[in-house]
């Protein structure tokens, strides 16, 4: 049977820093990144794909700032409903051309997706992500006032508003995505983390102003959808040890018991590397196998050849 792996793409992939926000440049990158996954395709394994969207939501919240006094904002749940439509919308188009390039015919399914949280979250008594353009001290906390925000100043360079980060409890719709993949269809889903919503007392589903990692996000869809590999896409090569030090190491093919004791060790900084290799653990943890490599040797490290790929089984290394 065909391995059903889940590729998790930075929203750095899709709109690279410091490139200006147009339409043909995210297409492009968008078009890049899909001539890779659709050499995934061909070498047989069934493929869901899901992204990030930080900058481009970032861009959509400036935009609703500057035309608030035309156009009324819209909460940040549909922001990332916004997000994940136009991301969704360039990866469908782009992969299709590419699968037909290479001779493919399977389908293409983009699916608004939403990832249910609890309200009970902690993260909901301490929000720290924060979102959005930057303010003067004053006018953010007049804004906190009127509209209810916690803001804080970001690292000297002005203040923003944050918001929680809950863990995803489900992927909401993971039974139809696995039954498309099941049929040879590759799905778009969980974009951003998806868009967090809360179950009520009723059972009915509301909306909340949040963000969820998109990490976290990915290792729940691959969970949920019950995938073979959990791969993780990011601007670097591999994961390193002892990073920035003389004693700097890659890691190419490491057992989980090898990843857990270097997590415990403090090797992975929180606002980086650290929420890759938890929910690549994780994944290990649960019976799957994880791979952390970049865009461009996505295809070889599924091979086993490039990449941190993180296995359930003890490896025996030799000098």
């Amino acid at each position: 049977m065909a391995q059903k792996v889940v590729i998790a793409l930075g929203g750095n992939a899709i709109l690279q820093p410091k490139q200006q926000a147009t339409y043909e440049n995210q297409l492009e990158n968008v078009r890049q990144c899909c001539e890779i996954i659709a050499r995934i395709v061909q070498q047989g394994y069934e493929v869901i794909i899901t992204h990030g969207n930080g900058p481009q939501v970032g861009n959509i919240l400036r935009q609703q700032e500057e035309a608030k006094e035309v156009v009324p904002p819209f909460p940040l749940d549909v922001c990332s409903a916004e997000s994940q439509g136009f991301i969704g919308y360039m990866m469908d188009q782009s992969l299709k051309n590419a699968l037909q390039k290479h001779g493919l015919d399977n389908a293409v399914v983009s699916i608004l997706t939403l990832t249910e949280v609890s309200m009970d979250d902690p993260a909901f008594l301490n929000p720290v992500k924060p979102i959005g353009v930057f303010y003067q001290e004053d006018e953010a906390h007049r804004l906190a006032a009127e509209k209810g925000w916690v803001v804080k100043e970001d690292a000297g360079r002005g203040w923003r508003r944050v918001v929680p980060s809950p863990k995803p409890k489900s992927i909401l719709g993971a039974d139809v995505i696995k039954s498309l993949t099941d049929s040879r269809a590759i799905v778009i889903a969980a974009g951003g983390g998806g868009i967090p919503v809360c179950r009520q007392a009723d059972g009915t589903l509301s909306g909340v102003e949040a963000v969820i990692d998109k990490d976290r996000s990915g290792y729940q869809l691959a969970r949920d959808v019950h995938a073979d590999v959990f791969m993780i896409l990011t601007d670097v090569q591999n994961v390193y040890v002892n990073y920035g030090k003389p004693q700097q190491k890659s890691l190419g093919t490491i057992s989980l018991l090898e990843a857990q004791q270097y997590a415990a060790e403090g090797q992975f900084s929180a606002g980086s590397m650290g929420p890759k290799m938890e929910s690549a653990i994780r994944f290990v943890e649960n019976g799957g196998t994880a791979v952390i490599c970049s865009l461009n040797q996505a295809d070889l490290a599924l091979e086993g050849k490039a990449g941190t790929r993180i296995t359930q089984e003890n490896l025996v290394h030799c000098n």
